[in-house]
């Protein structure tokens, strides 16, 4: 199965797809060499922070395992400030990855050689500005 990664940066993010089966039974908070997930991320180290499955249940670093369960959460992660003592039961996964996560994010430990825009030459670049549309001339 694909992974969709979205690699963040000094408030940056870099999207990659890959098809490799390396983060299969990592965690959340686990770091990786960033070679496993393609050759030119050589000398990277990347933590993984969350992520979620096909259906966009997220992962959830206080649940091991790897299956959905209903877990009662409080203001915070996963909720709007609603006022003082609210509670809901929301549906997570638990931290460990496995084929059914799609999505998962990292965050950079360590940089390589390479800077992420020499490696992402197609992304976060600048867009580009449009011109304005004249109106069209009315006839009388």
């Amino acid at each position: 199965m694909a992974f969709k990664l979205n690699i963040s940066d000094k408030g940056k993010a870099w999207k990659l797809e890959t098809e490799t089966e390396y983060l299969v039974g990592k965690s959340l908070g686990d770091k990786i060499d960033g070679k496993e997930l393609k050759a030119e991320l050589e000398g990277y180290e990347l933590e993984i922070t969350g992520g979620s499955d096909g259906a966009g249940f997220p992962l959830y670093s206080g649940l091991p395992g790897l299956n959905l369960r209903k877990v009662l959460l409080t203001k915070g992660w996963g909720m709007k400030d609603n006022g003082e003592g609210v509670r809901r039961k929301k549906t997570v996964r638990g931290k460990t990855i496995s084929t059914l996560v799609s999505l998962v994010n990292f965050k950079v430990i360590k940089s390589g050689s390479k800077k992420l825009s020499e490696i992402f030459p197609e992304q976060n670049q600048p867009k580009a500005k449009k011109e304005p549309v004249a109106a069209p001339a009315v006839a009388a």
